[in-house]
C-alpha cells in the first residue's frame, strides 16, 4: 500500500475562533491608537505572533492597559471581576467571547441564583474555567477527572447542577457526568450539552479514522484544551501513536518507519496554514496520496447561540 495521509474533516477553526481573529484584525486595522489584548485570544501560538507583529499589545491583566485605552477580551470569556476592573479604568472593551462560552456564563449565573451547588466539569487553569468560575465563586466546584467526584463534600444533592467547559474530550466528560449521577441521582445538567458542536465534530471525526493510522498527527498549540483532547482522542480510538504539534519543525526527531497511514488534524483555533505546512512535509517524507474523511459538512446546529 502505498503511504498516505488521512486527513480528518472538520478540522481548524470553528465559528468561535474565525469571529474572534475577525474582531481582532478588523479593531488593529481601525484604531490608530495601541491595542491591548488580555492574554491570549485564542491559544494559538504562531497566530498571536502574527497579531503581535500587527502591533496588538498582548497583557496579563486590565491593570497593565492605560487608562482609556481599548482591550480586547479573549474568545474564551472573562470573569465579571475582570469586567469591573475594565469599567474602573474606564477601558473600551471588544469583547470577542465565544457565543457558546457565553451560554455557560449564563447558565452559572442563573444556578447561582436558584441557590443551587455548581458541579463545573473542566480544567483546572484554563481561561474558560477561570472566567465560567468567577460567575459564582461562592457556588462552584471544579470537578477535572472521575475520581474528584468521589472526594466532593458538603453538596445538597437535591439542589445540585452540572456544567461543562466547551472543549472537553467527549467520552471523558460522558463518564464524569454517569459518576455524578450515581452519587446525586437528582442531579440538573444544562439544557443542551456544554461542549460545543464543533469540538464534537473534531472528536468524532478523529475517531472515525484513528485505528487505520500508525501515526496521528494534531496541529494546534499546547496551551490548547481541545487541541490537546484531540491527540488524546486519537490515542484512545486505536492510533498507534497520537502527536500534537505546534508545526513541521516538531517532527524532525520522528520516526516514520513502518508508518503507512499518517492521520491529521487541527484544533479549532490552528489556522489552515499552519495544517498546509505539515502537509507539505509528510509529502515530501512520501506521503502522497492524500484522503479526505468528512464525518459531517459543518454548519452551526439548530439551538446553538
Amino acid at each position: 500500500m502505498e503511504n498516505r495521509i488521512l486527513l480528518a474533516s472538520p478540522r481548524g477553526f470553528c465559528m468561535g475562533v474565525e469571529r474572534a481573529v475577525r474582531m481582532l484584525e478588523e479593531t488593529l486595522r481601525r484604531e490608530e491608537g495601541a491595542v491591548y489584548v488580555r492574554r491570549e485570544i485564542v491559544h494559538n501560538n504562531a497566530l498571536m505572533d502574527r497579531f503581535k507583529s500587527m502591533g496588538a499589545v498582548v497583557v496579563r491583566e486590565v491593570d497593565e492597559v492605560p487608562e482609556g485605552g481599548l482591550v480586547v477580551f479573549s474568545a474564551h470569556g472573562v470573569a465579571p471581576s475582570v469586567r469591573e476592573r475594565a469599567r474602573a479604568r474606564r477601558l473600551r472593551v471588544v469583547d470577542t467571547t465565544c457565543p457558546l462560552v457565553e451560554k455557560v456564563h449564563k447558565e452559572a449565573v442563573r444556578l447561582r441564583e436558584e441557590g443551587r451547588d455548581i458541579l463545573l466539569i473542566g480544567e483546572p487553569g484554563h481561561k474558560e474555567v477561570e472566567g465560567v468560575m468567577g460567575e459564582a465563586p461562592e457556588n462552584i466546584r471544579l470537578i477535572h477527572r472521575e475520581e474528584d467526584v468521589a472526594a466532593l463534600e458538603g453538596i445538597d444533592g437535591s439542589r445540585a447542577a452540572w456544567l461543562s467547559q466547551t472543549t472537553l474530550n467527549v467520552d471523558e466528560t460522558a463518564r464524569i457526568v454517569e459518576r455524578l449521577r450515581e452519587r446525586y441521582p437528582l442531579i440538573q445538567g444544562p439544557p443542551q450539552s456544554d461542549i460545543c458542536y464543533a469540538t464534537k465534530n473534531r472528536q468524532a471525526a478523529v475517531k472515525s479514522i484513528a485505528g487505520e493510522c500508525g501515526l496521528f498527527i494534531v496541529v494546534g498549540s499546547v496551551t490548547s484544551s481541545n487541541t490537546r483532547r484531540l491527540a488524546e482522542v486519537a490515542a484512545e480510538a486505536g492510533a498507534a501513536s497520537a502527536l500534537r504539534i505546534d508545526g513541521p519543525e516538531e517532527l524532525d526527531g520522528v520516526d516514520f518507519s513502518g508508518v503507512r497511514t499518517v492521520g491529521v488534524s487541527s484544533g479549532v483555533s490552528a489556522a489552515e496554514e499552519q495544517l498546509e505546512r505539515v502537509l507539505d512535509y509528510l509529502r515530501k517524507k512520501g506521503y502522497a496520496q492524500v484522503e479526505e474523511r468528512i464525518v459531517v459538512r459543518e454548519g452551526v446546529p439548530a439551538g446553538e447561540p
